[in-house]
Formats: C-alpha cells, structure tokens, sequence
C-alpha cells in the first residue's frame, strides 16, 4: 500500500493557503511558506526541506490550475501579491444545504486536523473547477 502522506500534506497546504488567500480578499497578500507549513529546517548546504518544497509546489500549483494568482516567487520563501482568482471566491462564498459557506467547511476540516474529513472536501471543492 502507498504511503500518501504527501498527498495530506497537499490537502492542508492548499486549504491553508485558499483559507489565507480568503481572509485577506480582496486585497493581495505575501503568503510565506513557513506560515502554511511550518518551519523550515534547512540541510548544511542552506537547502531547503522536502517538506518546505511541497509546499512551495503546491502554491505553484495553485497557480498553474487557475486557484490563485501571484505576481512572483521571493526566493524559495514566499509568494507576493498573491489573491483568489475569481472562481475560487466564488467556489468558497458559495453556501451548502445546512448554510455553512465552503470557507467556512475548510477552516473547520483544517482546524479539525482530520485528514479524511479535509480531503473529501479538497476533492469536493476542486471537482467543482
């Protein structure tokens, strides 16, 4: 059986930066990648950890699949002037049966730290594209 630690880990780094992204709407924001992950803990060489480059991936990726936008990278650290596109504003405004929005559902399932719980709704959310 695979180990999909990586693929949790990309659950909650996308949910934590939608839910930063969110909180900050409309106006741009910095999003460092220690804030979504965690810190860092750099090899001898100043490298960064795989854990701390995931995350980084999954901001690009983010990007790339039309869920943020960001005017650049700062270094390996951070992403600047970065915000929702419109679809995902719209995606986590929009409000479920029991009148909960999808903002709100994340920041519970990544509060909760339920991974199969916050999963669902990261499949959920992103099925919606």
């Amino acid at each position: 059986m695979l180990d999909d630690l990586h693929i949790h880990d990309f659950y909650r780094d996308a949910g934590r930066i939608l839910l930063a992204l969110y909180l900050q709407f409309p106006a741009p924001a910095t999003i460092y990648v220690e804030d979504i992950a965690g810190p860092d803990t750099p090899d001898e060489f100043g490298l960064h950890s795989p854990r701390h480059l995931a995350c980084l991936g999954a901001m690009t990726w983010l990007k790339e699949c039309g869920y943020i936008n960001f005017a650049q990278l700062v270094r390996q650290e951070a992403v600047e002037e970065a915000s929702l596109t419109h679809h995902s504003f719209l995606l986590l405004v929009t409000k479920n049966e029991n009148g909960l929005s999808n903002a709100e559902r994340l920041n519970e399932a990544v509060r909760n730290g339920s991974s199969p719980q916050l999963e669902a709704l990261m499949v959920e959310l992103m099925g919606k594209s």
